[in-house]
């Protein structure tokens, strides 16, 4: 169900980028994530390492990850949220990498209960200008995640 994305062809992921970022935000306009796109397909998607979750051809979920660390996307279908695809991407880029980072909306309390529960902590804040509205930035080490 994971693999990792080697296609250059990213129409598939911008197409669930857009859906689900537009969704899981409603605190910004979709016009800012439209006018984003570009900056997705042509600088971020074709610097990072994306694994995809698939089922019968169709796409789920994918996350990436830039600069050997930070998790620059973490996105799953709108309609197949908490089914455990977001948990799964994760678990297997954390199999991956000692460390990772992201930041998150703190609006997005979804999102920010979500990587708390997969043993990301806050580190710091941050203001994104583009969008008027704070982040949180979040970190996970392996050596502090409790093993089960």
């Amino acid at each position: 169900m994971i693999r990792e994305w080697h296609s250059k062809d990213f129409t598939p992921l911008l197409r669930l980028w857009l859906e689900s970022t537009t969704y899981a935000h409603p605190f910004i306009t979709p016009a800012y994530w439209q006018e984003s796109e570009m900056l997705v397909r042509e600088v971020y998607l074709p610097s990072a390492r994306t694994w995809v979750w698939e089922e019968d051809d169709k796409l789920y979920g994918f996350v990436s990850v830039m600069d050997a660390q930070y998790i620059g996307a973490l996105f799953v279908c709108p309609d197949a949220l908490r089914k455990g695809i977001g948990s799964a991407l994760l678990d297997h880029v954390k199999q991956r990498f000692d460390a990772l980072s992201l930041e998150v909306y703190q609006k997005n309390e979804r999102a920010v209960k979500f990587y708390h529960a997969q043993g990301f902590r806050i580190e710091d804040s941050a203001w994104q200008e583009e969008t008027q509205h704070p982040t949180w930035i979040m970190n996970w080490q392996a050596d502090q995640t409790p093993s089960a």
